[in-house]
C-alpha cells in the first residue's frame, strides 16, 4: 500500500522509482573528508545535498523543463576507505569506471575535495580529449602537501598529470609555486571582475575541447552564500555568477563527468545545503535536458 502524503524517496531530487538502466546520469555519495586540512564536517555534504534536493520543485521555470526526466539514479554511499587518502583516491577511480563502462555520467557528491582524483583519472582512462574545469576558491595545485599528494590541496597537480586541459576558475588564494606553474591556466577571482561573466564563457569556450569533466569545490562562492565550508575565502562568485559560467560552458560542451565537493554543513542553517542541491538540478539540466 503506497502512504498517502509521504515524503519524497531519499534519492538526489527525490525522484520516484529511479531505473539505473535507463539513467544518464549515476550519483554516487562520497562521505569522506580524511584529506582536509583546516575544518572537517564534509563528510556530512553528501547527507545534506540529497535532503535539500528532495524539496526541490521539479519542474524548472528557468529550464522549462524537468531535470529529472534525463534519467538520474543515486547509488548507495561509498564506504571511506581508512588507509588513507592515496587508498580512497584507487577505490573512487574503480567504482567511477564501473559507471562510466556502463554508459553513466558519474556525478559525485562530496565529501572534501580529493575525492575528485579518482573520478578525474577513471574520466582520463575513458576519455583521450577532454577538459578539467575546476571551480575553486584555492588553486589547489600543490605538489604536496602535510605528506600526501592526495590531499584536498593537491588535486589539480595530480589532475594535470593525466589530462592536458585543465583551467581553474574563481581562484583567490594560490601559493607562490602554484602561481607560477598554473597562472595562465587559471581565471582568477580579480580578472572575472574584470571580464564579467560573458567574458568568462567567451574565453571558455575557445580554450575547452568538446567534453569536460567539471569539478566544483564549493568555497568558490561568496560565504555570505556559501559559509558552510572548511576553508572559506571572502570575494568569492555569487550563486548567480557560478551558475551563468557553467550555463554558458554546459550548453555548448558534453559534460563527461562532475563531482561537488567540500559542503560542510551548519546545523539549523540549510540554505547552502539547498543552494548545492539547486546548482546541480540545473548544471544537469543546462547539460542535457536540451541536448536529448
Amino acid at each position: 500500500m503506497k502512504i498517502l502524503n509521504a515524503n519524497p524517496p531519499y534519492n538526489l531530487f527525490g525522484i520516484e522509482n529511479p531505473d539505473y538502466e535507463k539513467a544518464k546520469v549515476a550519483v554516487l555519495p562520497v562521505p569522506y573528508d580524511a584529506a582536509t586540512t583546516y575544518k572537517g564536517g564534509a563528510r556530512e555534504g553528501p547527507h545534506a545535498i540529497i535532503d535539500a534536493s528532495r524539496n526541490i520543485e521539479l519542474f524548472s521555470e528557468e529550464l522549462d523543463g524537468d531535470t529529472s526526466t534525463i534519467g538520474i539514479y543515486t547509488l548507495d554511499e561509498m564506504m571511506p576507505d581508512i588507509s588513507g587518502p592515496e587508498g580512497m583516491t584507487r577505490q573512487i577511480e574503480k567504482e567511477v569506471s564501473i559507471l562510466l563502462d556502463d554508459g553513466k555520467v558519474p556525478l559525485l557528491l562530496g565529501g572534501d575535495h580529493s575525492i575528485a582524483i579518482g573520478s578525474i583519472r577513471a574520466v582520463a582512462k575513458k576519455f583521450k580529449n577532454f577538459t578539467v574545469l575546476h571551480f575553486d576558491a584555492h588553486s589547489d595545485s600543490r605538489d604536496s602537501y602535510m605528506n600526501s599528494k592526495y590531499c584536498h590541496a593537491c588535486i589539480m597537480a595530480r589532475a594535470n598529470e593525466v589530462c592536458d586541459s585543465c583551467y581553474s576558475i574563481g581562484v583567490r588564494s594560490t601559493d607562490e609555486e602554484g602561481f607560477a606553474k598554473y597562472g595562465k591556466s587559471t581565471i582568477y577571482r580579480k580578472d572575472i571582475h574584470k571580464m564579467g561573466v560573458e567574458g568568462v564563457v567567451k574565453d571558455l569556450l575557445k580554450k575547452t575541447k568538446g567534453k569536460v569533466y567539471v569539478t566544483i569545490d564549493v568555497d568558490v562562492l561568496d560565504p555570505s552564500e556559501m559559509p558552510s565550508t572548511g576553508t572559506p575565502e571572502p570575494d568569492g562568485l555569487s550563486f548567480y555568477e557560478l551558475k551563468s559560467i557553467l550555463k554558458g560552458v554546459l550548453e555548448k560542451r558534453e559534460l563527461i563527468g562532475m563531482d561537488v565537493t567540500e559542503l560542510s554543513p551548519i546545523g539549523g542553517i540549510v540554505a547552502p545545503n539547498y543552494l548545492v542541491a539547486k546548482l546541480l538540478y540545473l548544471s544537469l539540466g543546462f547539460a542535457f535536458l536540451n541536448k536529448r
